[in-house]
């Protein structure tokens, strides 16, 4: 299409005489209703005073966004021009149809040279390996940690851990030295607890908590490639891994059975646990004294290795993507072209967007920005993500199914666990294809 378009049009010469082309349009972005999208829209506004051509960021709740995208997308309806999607539609996106192959355009502009390596294989790329692409890396996002600087600087609290443990109290090197950390701060009698963590059941809250768990203990969700599950989604590293994301939460505070991002931030917020899982995105709340009373005292630390030394996050961010049934592609294009540029990704990071440029995420002055900016760099270069196939709405559910009555309710085992979600994802992959 863009090829067509381009040919249609470069026979045209006709210009305003603001030196904005004639066919100036409006373009819609579609995203979910959060901080990030009010940044890009601050954004864009320099796009339109640059060339003329209104941006607008259509949003709406992450409840709905999924929903709302594909039901457009299956009607092949023309209401978005891009779309701000999910890693995890990559798959869908593009069997569907529904995505732009931007394999020419990552080549003509070596985004794949320009661009963090592990967000362009995790927002762009698909199938994995293949080398074709269809988003670009936009809202890069991993799985952190949170803690109180205060509690673990405390000389009583030092010293009293060291006694017990043998070793100083400070970030977790490890997922063992987590544990103790967690264990040491759990004093329900006080009101304070050891950890807050990811437990809702709904769509992939739990499921990162627990994949990047697996991840670090060395363990992998499945092959990727052969799609084989058997022994792998089952496989010891990931029992051992399953076995300490349950024993971990122990330490939560109290109806931490159906818990997401703003239950963890309220964590340290309202001054309950010692150390709480979350997104980098949500991040900014616990940094502004406006919204944390506990600001100052809030550090952030990169998820710890596992006891074989493997060290991983839970991916989240999207990549921008353009959506096939748009009228208006080729501006599209050059929206994208813009976009990537470094200095508007630089502007990009300074309005709060957490920027995949390579150049801009390893320079100092965006390390030294926040107090978590520093964790997020580290993080980005060890994310892994879930399954990116179309049925992944599927393979989540039934990994909820299985392994959330483990973690909160304590029903079986965890080998139990895993051996019913291979012998799920088994039969799922066969019944989709790609499992002969």
């Amino acid at each position: 299409m863009r090829m067509k378009l381009t040919g249609m049009l470069a026979g045209i010469g006709l210009a305003l005489s603001s030196g904005t082309s004639v066919f100036a349009q409006e373009l819609t972005i579609f995203w979910a209703e959060w901080d990030p999208a009010n940044y890009l829209q601050e954004l864009v506004n320099e796009y339109t005073a640059e060339t003329g051509v209104t941006v607008r960021v259509e949003t709406t709740p992450w409840a709905d966004f999924q929903t709302k995208a594909f039901a457009e997308f299956n009607a092949h309806g023309d209401a978005y021009d891009l779309v701000v999607g999910d890693s995890q539609w990559l798959g869908a996106g593009s069997e569907g149809g529904h995505y732009v192959d931007l394999t020419e355009f990552f080549e003509e502009h070596k985004i794949a040279e320009t661009f963090v390596p592990a967000t362009v294989s995790a927002y762009a790329e698909y199938p994995k390996a293949s080398g074709k692409y269809w988003a670009v890396p936009t809202e890069g996002d991993a799985n952190g940690w949170a803690y109180r600087k205060d509690w673990f600087e405390d000389p009583e609290e030092m010293a009293a851990f060291k006694e017990k443990y043998g070793y100083d109290l400070d970030v977790p090197k490890d997922y063992k030295q987590l544990r103790d950390i967690a264990e040491f701060f759990h004093r329900p009698d006080e009101g304070r607890y050891g950890i807050a963590l990811y437990t809702d059941n709904s769509y992939d809250g739990l499921i990162m908590g627990v994949e990047q768990t697996i991840f670090t203990y060395g363990g992998e969700l499945g092959d990727y490639e052969t799609f084989q599950v058997q022994e792998v989604t089952n496989s010891p590293e990931n029992v051992e891994a399953l076995e300490m994301y349950r024993e971990l939460y122990e330490f939560t505070p109290p109806n931490w059975g159906k818990t997401f991002f703003l239950e963890n931030n309220q964590a340290i917020t309202e001054g309950l646990a010692a150390m709480s899982m979350n997104y980098f995105a949500f991040f900014p709340a616990l940094a502004n004294p406006a919204t944390n009373p506990n600001a100052d005292s809030t550090g952030y630390f990169v998820n710890p290795p596992g006891p074989t030394g493997a060290q991983h996050a839970a991916l989240g961010g999207q990549g921008l993507s353009i959506v096939s049934y748009s009228q208006n592609q080729e501006e599209a294009f050059k929206f994208l072209e813009w976009f990537i540029q470094e200095d508007v990704q630089k502007k990009w990071a300074e309005l709060g967007g957490y920027t995949c440029h390579a150049a801009v995420l390893e320079s100092e002055e965006f390390r030294n920005a926040t107090p978590f900016n520093e964790a997020f760099y580290q993080s980005m270069q060890i994310v892994k993500d879930f399954w990116a196939v179309p049925e992944y709405a599927e393979l989540l559910t039934q990994m909820n199914n299985r392994v959330y009555p483990f973690v909160v309710g304590g029903e079986g085992t965890a080998k139990d666990a895993l051996d019913g979600l291979a012998a799920d994802w088994e039969e799922t992959f066969k019944r989709y294809g790609r499992l002969k």
